[in-house]
């Protein structure tokens, strides 16, 4: 009976001991093997088989003063436009310039059919003739108290009035005058004539047209004097330390590459544009004839201090991402890139570079190549 009863306890113990075992070795089979941290190299080394196949160029070293490129649109001197206008109301029935004419002064533009010229004559006959009457009342007045047949005072009343005719003769010559009529020639029509010579720049009235008074009536014409120019040009606020007024600039014409004019900074707008943070610069420029109103230019404004900067070639430069690198050579057949700052091109096929090597170094004179070959 003992041996009955111990039978079952020592098969329990056996099968608990097989699970232990069972669960161990599971455990230690399964288990992931230990993380191993690789260091990353740097990324900005390139390693290569045969570095002599990328031939090197050694910076070097080039004097020059910084420099400031704005873009600018060229603009009529406000000074130098002067509108055509007329006193006297009207229709018009004659049009002898247009828009975008070359005038001369004294040409003729326009004639104006107008009532008030009419008047103005009218009013300058009357007053002539008042005038006559007044002169003729005064002469027997003076013969008459001459002869002691009036007394002093008609002939001072008569005298008061060929004065007050003669100056209403001056007061209707004048209104002629200002109507630009000529007394010899009395008319209904106005001619206008132009003020100035130039351009016409502005045209507001056409045949037929009406016109209307001075104080409700924009310009008939505008003409323009464009033998000098402006150039309003944009410069950043980051900017404005490098340019001061009376500084001369560099004019280049998109229309005209191959010509290039010479401004002065006459005035510095005192107000920035809130959106785009820049401020308007106005040069002062000769026309030599070419320039027209409108046209999109770049002003380049030179420093006053040189500096020094590093010159390669510009196949040593590579664009990548919106940056310039050049591949400098390293240890164990290695190139590092390094990032730069890119600058003007120099005659023949050379570049600028503001910072990141200095001259005396040595760079890979074809980037793209080494690039293209790292890649692969």
């Amino acid at each position: 009976m003992k041996l009955y009863a111990t039978l079952p306890c020592f098969l329990s113990a056996l099968l608990l001991a097989g699970c232990g075992a069972k669960g161990q070795t599971d455990s230690a089979g399964g288990a992931p093997p230990p993380t191993e941290v690789e260091k990353e190299g740097d990324a900005s080394l390139v390693k290569v088989d045969r570095p002599e196949q990328f031939p090197l160029a050694t910076a070097t070293r080039r004097d020059s003063v910084a420099e400031l490129a704005v873009t600018g649109v060229v603009a009529a001197d406000v000074s130098r436009n002067v509108p055509v206008i007329s006193l006297a109301s009207g229709r018009v029935v004659e049009i002898h310039a247009r828009l975008g004419d070359q005038v001369s002064k004294g040409q003729l533009l326009m004639r104006v059919q107008s009532a008030d010229i009419s008047g103005a004559f009218s009013d300058y006959r009357k007053a002539v003739s008042g005038e006559k009457l007044a002169h003729a009342q005064l002469d027997r007045a003076k013969l008459l108290f001459d002869h002691g047949a009036v007394p002093q005072k008609d002939l001072e009343v008569a005298q008061d009035a060929a004065d007050k005719a003669r100056v209403d003769v001056e007061t209707a010559s004048e209104r002629i005058h200002v109507l630009d009529g000529d007394l010899d020639h009395p008319t209904a029509a106005v001619d206008i004539f132009a003020p100035v010579s130039g351009v016409v720049i502005e045209q507001n009235v056409t045949a037929a047209s009406g016109v209307k008074t001075l104080d409700n009536s924009p310009n008939l014409f505008t003409i323009a004097d464009l033998s000098q120019v402006w150039i309003l040009c944009d410069v950043y606020e980051n900017d404005l330390a490098g340019v001061h007024e009376g500084q001369y600039a560099d004019i280049h014409v998109n229309a005209f590459p191959n010509r290039v004019l010479r401004g002065r900074i006459d005035n510095m707008g005192p107000i920035l544009d809130p959106n785009l943070r820049t401020a308007k610069v106005r040069l002062q420029v000769d026309n030599p004839g070419f320039l027209r109103l409108g046209m999109f230019v770049t002003a380049t404004f030179h420093g006053q201090q040189s500096q020094t900067r590093a010159l390669v070639p510009a196949t040593a430069i590579l664009h990548l991402h919106d940056r310039d690198w050049v591949y400098t050579p390293a240890a164990n057949n290695s190139f590092r890139r390094v990032e730069v700052v890119g600058g003007r091109m120099v005659p023949p096929n050379l570049q600028e570079i503001i910072s990141g090597i200095k001259p005396g170094e040595r760079v890979v004179s074809n980037a793209l190549v080494l690039e293209n070959t790292v890649e692969q």
